[in-house]
C-alpha cells in the first residue's frame, strides 16, 4: 500500500521523546522568573507504513518539567494508543483527555497531562497530514493560506532599542516587549520605543501577569496614547472577571491572553466574556492543532483575534504557523527572536521573515523535521515505547 494518500486507519507501533537542553550564556527573565537553559520535548510517532510524525511538549517550567513530561508520553499515553487502528486526531484527542481525567484529579498533575496530550495531538496531526500527503494547515482546512505575519517576541524592555532595531533588519514588522519589572523605568523605555517606529510597524507588550490591578490601571492609562497593538496578561489570570472587565472598560488598546488557560470551557467562557481581543492558546501547551483550531473558530466567529502564543523549539512553532495560517483571519505568529539552537534546528532550515510575513514550510505534514544532528550534543534523555523499545 502506498505511503500516502492512506484511508486506512493508522497503527502506530513507536512512540518516542527525545529532550533537549541548551544552557545560555544570557538567561531570558520574564516577570515570574528566570529561563537559564532552554528545554524541549519532542515527539516522534511512527505508524505501521513508516511513516513519521513529529510533535513538541511544552515544558518551560518548573526547570525540571522536560523529563517529567517525556516520561508521562511514554509510561502514561503511549500504551493507550500502540498497536491499535485509531479514529482521526480530533476524536483521539478528546479520547485521550476523557481517558486521563480521573489520574489529573489523582495526582492534581492537570498541566503536565495537557500539555502531553497536546504535545502528541501535534505528532499525530503531522503524521494524518503526511499520510494524506498535504501539509498540515490544508489537513486543518482546505482553505488555508500559505502565508502569516510574523512578529518579534522575547524582547526584554531594557534590552528593545537594540533588539528591535535587529529584528527589522532581519525582516519584522511588529515587536512584542516584556514588561513588569520596573514601572516607571518601563514607561519611560515603552513611550521612547513606541515614538521610534516606522510606518507600518506596530509594537505589543506583554506583562506576564506582573501587574496588580492598580498597576496594571495605571499602566494601561499610561500608555494609552502609544498605539499598542495588546497589552498581554497585565494582571493575573485568575484575577476574576470583575477586574479584567474593569481594565477593557478603561482603555481602547487590546487586552491579549490565552496561554495560561486550558480547555475549551475556559477558552469559550474568556471569549464570551469579552475582555480579551485577542486569544493566545499555545498548540504545545494545550490541545495541540485540535484545540487550538476550535478555539480559533470560536474567536473569530465572536470578532476576537486568533494570535497563538509560542515560546519553544523549532516543531511547535512549525505547528502553531499551520495553525493560524488555517484560522484564517488577521492573526500574527509569536516567534521569539533570542538566541535559540532548538528553533533553528529543523531542516529544511525555517523560517525567513520577509516584510513582516512567514511562507509556510512546503512538503506534507509539517513540512520540516529536526536536524537530530545538530540537536544531538543538548540531548538529555531519549524514550520510547513500541517496536524501537
Amino acid at each position: 500500500m502506498s505511503k500516502t494518500g492512506s484511508t486506512r486507519s493508522p497503527v502506530i507501533r513507536s512512540v518516542e521523546a527525545h529532550v533537549f537542553r541548551v544552557p545560555l550564556e544570557k538567561p531570558v527573565s520574564t516577570s515570574f522568573g528566570t529561563m537559564r537553559d532552554r528545554p524541549a520535548v519532542l515527539v516522534r510517532l511512527e505508524d505501521d507504513a513508516g511513516l513519521i510524525g513529529w510533535g513538541e511538549i511544552w515544558c518551560n517550567w518548573p526547570a525540571c518539567g522536560a523529563e517529567h513530561r517525556a516520561r508521562l508520553l511514554v509510561s502514561d499515553i503511549a500504551p493507550r494508543i500502540l498497536d491499535r487502528p485509531l479514529p482521526d486526531p480530533a476524536d483521539l484527542w478528546k479520547e485521550l483527555t476523557a481517558a486521563t481525567h480521573i489520574l489529573v484529579l489523582q495526582t492534581g498533575e492537570a498541566g503536565p497531562y495537557a500539555q502531553v496530550i497536546a504535545g502528541f495531538d501535534m505528532a499525530y496531526w503531522d503524521l494524518a497530514a503526511r499520510r494524506r500527503g498535504v501539509p498540515l494547515a490544508v489537513a486543518l482546512s482546505p482553505d488555508a493560506a500559505g502565508a502569516v505575519r510574523a512578529y518579534a517576541s522575547g524582547i526584554h524592555i531594557r534590552d528593545a532599542e537594540k533588539v528591535v532595531a535587529q529584528s527589522r533588519a532581519a525582516g519584522y514588522r511588529d515587536f512584542k516587549v516584556k514588561v513588569g519589572f520596573d514601572f516607571d523605568r518601563d514607561l519611560v523605555l515603552i513611550r521612547a520605543l513606541a515614538g521610534s517606529l516606522q510606518p507600518g510597524e506596530t509594537l505589543h507588550a506583554d506583562a506576564n501577569q506582573a501587574f496588580s490591578p492598580e498597576a496594571a490601571r495605571d499602566f494601561l492609562s499610561a500608555t494609552a496614547e502609544l498605539g499598542l497593538g495588546w497589552v498581554e496578561e497585565p494582571v493575573r489570570v485568575d484575577a476574576g472577571p470583575a477586574v479584567w472587565g474593569e481594565l477593557a472598560r478603561l482603555t481602547a488598546t487590546p487586552l491579549a491572553g490565552g496561554e495560561n488557560l486550558a480547555g475549551l470551557r475556559a477558552f469559550r467562557s474568556a471569549i464570551g466574556a469579552g475582555h480579551l481581543s485577542v486569544i493566545q492558546p499555545d498548540a504545545a501547551k494545550w490541545g495541540g492543532p485540535t484545540g487550538c483550531r476550535a478555539v480559533a473558530r470560536a474567536a473569530i466567529a465572536a470578532g476576537r483575534r486568533y494570535c497563538p502564543h509560542f515560546l519553544g523549539a523549532g516543531i511547535g512553532l512549525a505547528a502553531s504557523a499551520h495553525v493560524l495560517a488555517a484560522a484564517g483571519g488577521d492573526g500574527l505568529l509569536e516567534i521569539d527572536v533570542n538566541p535559540n539552537p532548538l528553533r533553528d534546528a529543523v531542516a529544511p532550515a525555517w523560517p525567513v521573515v520577509e516584510k513582516g510575513v512567514v511562507v509556510l514550510p512546503q512538503g506534507p505534514g509539517l513540512g520540516t523535521v529536526p536536524d537530530l544532528d545538530r540537536l544531538e550534543p543538548f540531548r538529555t534523555l531519549a524514550l520510547a515505547a513500541g517496536s524501537t523499545a
